[in-house]
């Protein structure tokens, strides 16, 4: 008997390799199917940035993000959010300039 399949045993195998093709193929038509989108995506950019340098237009990368150019100056320049100016506005400094040479000691240029 050990050399003789039973039915059940062949019927087995038969099925799990039926089922294993079967992944098998369904795993390669959605690779395909990917493959087909970017191709598709790839494409439709091309003709998008070979008309629009035909136009004179800039050309974007299509990975780079348009930013809401309004929410991040509001972000960074909220109204009265500024700090107060430390010192009043008609206030001057009075410095007295001098040359700076370059032949100086760069130790020496603070003059310590």
């Amino acid at each position: 008997m050990k050399g003789n399949p039973s039915l059940e045993s062949v019927i087995k195998g038969i099925s799990s390799l039926l089922l294993r093709v079967l992944l098998a193929l369904m795993g390669l038509v959605f690779v395909a199917s990917l493959l087909l989108a970017a191709s598709v995506l790839l494409a439709l950019w091309s003709l998008r940035a070979l008309w629009l340098r035909l136009t004179g237009r800039p050309v974007q990368s299509p990975l780079a993000f348009t930013i809401m150019r309004s929410a991040q100056w509001q972000r960074f320049y909220r109204p009265g959010a500024a700090s107060p100016p430390a010192r009043p506005s008609d206030e001057v400094i009075d410095v007295e300039s001098r040359q700076v040479s370059s032949e100086a000691d760069p130790q020496d240029r603070f003059r310590r």
